[in-house]
């Protein structure tokens, strides 16, 4: 008995497409997860903010992540921005515009100080 190994048309096409579509996904995972690293973070970790300095373009985002045990409120030193209480794993972020160097400090501990370089 001879057995034919020829698939049918459409079982093809239903792979390829399933193929494509499978490499369509993992593309668009990967462009995402790309996108959201692109917005750099600010840890918040044993009284210190780490990087203690950031320097970033005109536009970008910044979030500041408490690692810390303890509440930390993170604000701007010429009152442009200021967060809540910032508990255990909260985020914060700011959207910096306008080129220059902003510094900022926690107001709960003002020894912690922290400076974002924003260029154009």
């Amino acid at each position: 008995m001879t057995q034919s190994y020829a698939r049918p048309i459409g079982a093809c096409r239903a792979r390829i497409c399933f193929a494509l579509l499978l490499a369509m996904a993992v593309f668009l995972s990967a462009a995402r997860g790309h996108a959201l690293a692109a917005d750099p973070e600010i840890k918040i970790s044993n009284f210190t903010f780490d990087p203690p300095v950031l320097t970033v373009k005109a536009g970008t985002t910044v979030t500041w992540v408490n690692s810390d045990d303890i509440p930390h409120l993170v604000a701007e030193k010429d009152g442009k921005f200021r967060s809540s209480a910032l508990d255990t794993d909260e985020k914060f972020s700011q959207t910096f515009k306008t080129p220059g160097t902003v510094e900022y400090f926690c107001v709960i501990h003002p020894h912690m100080t922290g400076k974002i370089v924003v260029e154009p």
